[in-house]
């Protein structure tokens, strides 16, 4: 069933990204950026805990979370402690909503319009599996240049 194969990935580059984040010698190179750089791994970080928590979340989930999508590009040098326990509750967050949908939820219409067309949940949970997948390499290559 596509549902344990999208919590098998997710799990695994959530923790992966966990390890990213844990993987930085020094804090604040989290939130390095320059001229050619322009979003931190921390800013990144933030922005994937945003979009899950809002698509997988808020919007299947059915939790109570309100998204400031500026702020996840925005703040700064939050503690790396503070950014693991937030990845550690999305990872809880995908696991808890991902056990509660069907087959029929999966080829059901996404709730919202993201991409200016409708898609079944099932495409956009795929989706969103790539989306992590894509900034957490940028992560990766972000601490390994910082």
């Amino acid at each position: 069933m596509l549902t344990e194969t999208l919590k098998s990935l997710f799990n695994r580059d959530l923790n992966k990204l966990k390890l990213e984040i844990e993987s930085y010698q020094n804090e604040s190179q989290i939130w390095a950026i320059d001229k050619n750089i322009s979003n931190s791994a921390g800013n990144l970080c933030l922005h994937l805990i945003g979009n899950i928590s809002t698509y997988i979340g808020s919007e299947l989930g059915k939790i109570e979370y309100i998204r400031n999508r500026p702020l996840e590009f925005s703040l700064k040098d939050i503690p790396r402690s503070e950014l693991i326990s937030k990845i550690d509750n999305v990872i809880l967050l995908v696991n808890n909503t991902l056990d509660t949908l069907t087959e029929k939820d999966l080829e059901a219409i996404y709730p919202q319009i993201v991409f200016e067309k409708e898609m079944t949940t099932g495409y956009f949970l795929v989706h969103l599996s790539t989306h992590l997948a894509y900034h957490l390499g940028q992560i990766n290559y972000h601490r390994r240049l910082v």
